[in-house]
């Protein structure tokens, strides 16, 4: 069993990702989805959080990345970034999303110097807006990012042109293509429903009203 699918079957189990086509949910951003992922679930769950964070560190040793920091994006994957630095005994920094209007007036927290190379985690990435926030800001600090690794992806076109723009790679635990095979083979969602989730994928910001649920 791929990683992809031992990862998809654990948010399902975990109910850090719910799918609901009937009753989508709604985005801050105003887009209805049948799909909701809050990976911060996994915090509270010991068995999982070590799985989700053995995952992190095999997917990093596979692909080979060499990071001298391991970057957190405040809020939500702060605690994932920690874990992994931790593990790997690598330094850590956060980046914030907004720069501080007190104090020392930082936008990344923690020690970082021009040249490192420094290996963002996400715990979700949707349209991939904050990620790449985050990327530019330590590019601007003088490191080099040249990958992004985060526990899930909606597989948004968005996403995939924005990183692919920035030249910076998105590499993930796992992604909405194979949850879905892995939700309808263990009876999360009706077979009729699968095509909705399919639609969804090919047109977040439309689907809501293609789908009759918003005039």
């Amino acid at each position: 069993m791929s990683t992809e699918t031992k990862v998809a079957e654990l948010l399902l189990s975990s109910g850090a990702i719910i799918l609901r086509p009937q009753k989508p949910f709604k985005f801050a951003s105003g887009i209805l989805s049948p799909i909701y992922c809050d990976n911060r679930l996994l915090l509270s769950r010991p068995i999982e959080r070590k799985m989700i964070r053995g995952f992190y560190v095999k997917k990093i040793r596979k692909e080979n990345i060499d990071a001298d920091v391991i970057a957190g994006i405040a809020t939500a994957s702060i605690p994932w970034a920690a874990l992994v630095a931790e593990k790997l005994k690598k330094p850590m920094i956060y980046i914030r999303t907004e720069q501080k209007n007190h104090g020392r007036e930082n936008l990344i927290e923690g020690g970082l110097e021009p040249g490192q190379k420094v290996l963002v985690i996400e715990d979700l990435v949707s349209t991939g807006g904050t990620s790449l926030s985050s990327v530019a800001s330590a590019r601007k600090e003088g490191a080099v990012v040249e990958k992004c690794l985060a526990i899930f992806t909606y597989e948004m076109e968005i996403a995939k042109k924005g990183f692919a723009d920035a030249r910076c790679q998105l590499l993930t635990l796992s992604n909405f293509s194979t949850l879905v095979k892995v939700a309808a083979k263990k009876g999360y969602i009706k077979q009729e429903e699968i095509s909705m989730l399919k639609e969804w994928s090919k047109s977040p910001m439309e689907w809501g009203k293609k789908m009759g649920f918003e005039q």
